[in-house]
C-alpha cells in the first residue's frame, strides 16, 4: 500500500481578490507563505514524513512546497489546475453556479479556449496514477496542487454529496489517500 497526502497551494494574490486562477498564476500573499510555513510545522509536529514530494508545474504550487518542506521534489505538468481560458483573471462571480454539482463545469471553458471537466479529471487522474504506481510499495508521498484538482480526483473515487459534506478545499487543505496499486481511496482530510 502506498500513501499520497495531496495538499493544496497557499493563498494567492488572486484567491484574495476573487480572481479565476487557472492556467494563469499569482504569487502567495502574506497570509498563503504563513499558512504553507504552519503546514508544515503541522505535519512536523504530527510526524508525517515523505519519501517523495511532488508539484504542480505552477509557482503558487511549488512555493507552497518549498515552505512546507525543504525536500527535493519534481514538478508535474498533469497535476497544474484546470485552463479556463478567456476566463482566466477574470471575477469568479462571471463563473456558473455548477461547480458542487454532479456535471461541475462540463464543457462549459471549451468554447472560451479552456478544458472541459472531463478532459481536465481524465489528465489529473491519469498524472496521479502514473506516479503513484512507478512509488514502491510503502512509500508516502506528499503532492502539492490545486483547488480544482483536488475536487475532480476526488469526484473521480466518491459520490458528490460525500464530498460535500466531508471534504474543504481551503489554501493548504490536505487530503489522505491510499493507492493499491489499482485504485486509490480516500482516507480523510488531514488539515
Amino acid at each position: 500500500m502506498k500513501t499520497l497526502y495531496l495538499m493544496r497551494h497557499g493563498q494567492t494574490l488572486f484567491n484574495k481578490l476573487g480572481k479565476v486562477q487557472g492556467a494563469c498564476d499569482s504569487p502567495l500573499t502574506a497570509k498563503g507563505i504563513a499558512d504553507a510555513k504552519a503546514a508544515g510545522e503541522f505535519l512536523r509536529e504530527h510526524d508525517y514524513h515523505f519519501d517523495q514530494c511532488f508539484s504542480s508545474t505552477q509557482e503558487r504550487a511549488s512555493d507552497t512546497l518549498e515552505l512546507v518542506t525543504d525536500q527535493p521534489y519534481q514538478r508535474l505538468k498533469g497535476i497544474k489546475e484546470w485552463d479556463f481560458g478567456l476566463f482566466e483573471g477574470e471575477n469568479e462571480t462571471l463563473l456558473p453556479k455548477t461547480y458542487y454539482t454532479e456535471k461541475s463545469y462540463d464543457d462549459f471553458f471549451v468554447q472560451f479556449g479552456g478544458e472541459s471537466a472531463t478532459d481536465f479529471q481524465d489528465r489529473v487522474v491519469k498524472a496521479f496514477t502514473e506516479v503513484m504506481t512507478e512509488i514502491p510499495d510503502g512509500q508516502k508521498v506528499l503532492m502539492v496542487s490545486h483547488g480544482a484538482v483536488m475536487f475532480r480526483f476526488l469526484k473521480a473515487l466518491i459520490p458528490m454529496a460525500e464530498i460535500i459534506e466531508n471534504v474543504s478545499f481551503h489554501n493548504c487543505a490536505i487530503l489522505k489517500l491510499t493507492f493499491d496499486g489499482k485504485k486509490f481511496t480516500f482516507i480523510e482530510q488531514v488539515r
